[in-house]
């Protein structure tokens, strides 16, 4: 029997039994990756760290400031249901858009490599898929980066756009019926 490289990517991308009921949220866990001393590469980081500060979620959610861990991102794939990524990715777009990729869409957004993280987010991609641990659900949300210099503050068009990636994260949340609160009055965006 011949499998199509499709079928064979869908069929790794369904190792887990799917979370189908509505009440039943699961694992799940929102992964900040990035590198806050290159500039807009930090956009991920800041946006998991305002969620954390700005937000209470359902006890199952864990929001994780990630960085650049690669590999030892594994572990948090193994335990979860779902997880949502959010970074710095190179869509070939204008600076500051923000896209949403899901399941076997991930990888061949990360294949051009942006940074060094990148190259650990697709081999744990990889790595859960060949072990047959990738949660049934795992989403990109990420922003186009402008620079990757050297450098503490995120470009102006990335901190405009940076309440939008927050947003879509949460919209991404309820989707997935986790409860997100605000803790207070929201602030801009640094």
């Amino acid at each position: 029997m011949t499998v199509s490289a499709e079928e064979q990517s869908s069929s790794l991308y369904s190792t887990r039994p799917e979370v189908h009921d509505n009440n039943d949220t699961g694992r799940v866990a929102v992964l900040g990756l990035g590198n806050i001393l290159l500039s807009d590469e930090g956009a991920g980081v800041h946006a998991v760290n305002a969620l954390k500060s700005r937000f209470t979620f359902s006890p199952q959610v864990d929001i994780i400031d990630c960085g650049t861990m690669g590999l030892d991102l594994l572990p948090l794939f193994q335990t979860r249901d779902r997880v949502l990524i959010v970074d710095a990715v190179d869509f070939n777009k204008a600076p500051g858009h923000v896209g949403l990729l899901e399941g076997a869409n991930i990888p061949s957004v990360l294949n051009s490599k942006l940074s060094v993280h990148h190259i650990g987010l697709s081999d744990v991609l990889f790595a859960a898929k060949l072990m047959r641990d990738i949660p049934p659900e795992v989403c990109l949300i990420g922003i186009q980066p402008k620079f990757l210099d050297v450098g503490l503050d995120m470009t102006e068009e990335i901190q405009v756009k940076l309440d939008t990636l927050i947003a879509l994260a949460l919209q991404k949340l309820k989707e997935w019926n986790i409860e997100c609160v605000s803790r207070a009055p929201q602030k801009s965006s640094p």
